[in-house]
């Protein structure tokens, strides 16, 4: 079986990769993450997974240890009216975004991205998901909490920031920064399956 690795820092990724019971090493693939001119959000989010999977790869090539490595990576962006929100510089950054996003819909668009020597294979999953109204006391008490100011949109779903969300349509897991569904099809084309945990288990 193909030894897996991830290629983020990202401790949301682990989590959900470890939830479906994949196995894997986690591996740092800093890229330059601005957008190109003219290029839309699902391209950028697409470029920048494939980018981080093929910096991986390019980490352990001809590593005897890892003669038949497999790498993932995967990027989140945050796109209201077409712009991409990244991740907040201070806080009036954050507090711009939360008010922007509030009492309005947004979409919320991750890739993943899966490399091995001789394939690649890429999937952009889409979501919607819409804000309550976030009172300007409100956002300013969350930045307090510390959570947005690693999160693309300056918001985290699987966190304090869930109390915003009236309404999502499409996958959980790609908000948090993982789409499972998709991730495990495409791994499993890898010849890497999902629920490995359950292996030897007796019924």
């Amino acid at each position: 079986m193909p030894q897996l690795f991830l290629a983020s820092g990202s401790p949301r990724r682990r989590e959900l990769l470890t939830q479906i019971g994949v196995p894997f090493t986690t591996l740092v693939a800093d890229i330059d993450e601005t957008p190109l001119a003219d290029e839309t959000p699902a391209a950028y989010v697409e470029r920048l997974a494939r980018g981080k999977a093929d910096a991986g790869l390019l980490q352990l090539a001809n590593d005897p240890a890892y003669p038949t490595a497999c790498v993932l990576g995967a990027d989140t962006a945050v796109v209201l009216d077409g712009r991409i929100l990244g991740k907040p510089v201070d806080e009036a950054d954050a507090l711009a975004m939360l008010a922007a996003l509030s009492n309005r819909e947004h979409d919320v668009l991750t890739a993943i991205a899966v490399v091995d020597e001789q394939h690649c294979e890429t999937r952009v999953v889409s979501s919607r998901v819409r804000f309550r109204p976030i009172s300007p006391e409100e956002a300013r008490a969350y930045w307090a909490s510390g959570e947005p100011r690693d999160k693309a949109g300056s918001y985290g779903i699987q966190g304090l920031g869930a109390v915003f969300v009236e309404n999502l349509a499409g996958s959980y897991s790609a908000v948090v920064g993982l789409p499972l569904c998709e991730t495990a099809e495409i791994l499993q084309r890898f010849g890497i399956p999902c629920w490995q945990c359950l292996e030897g288990e007796k019924p």
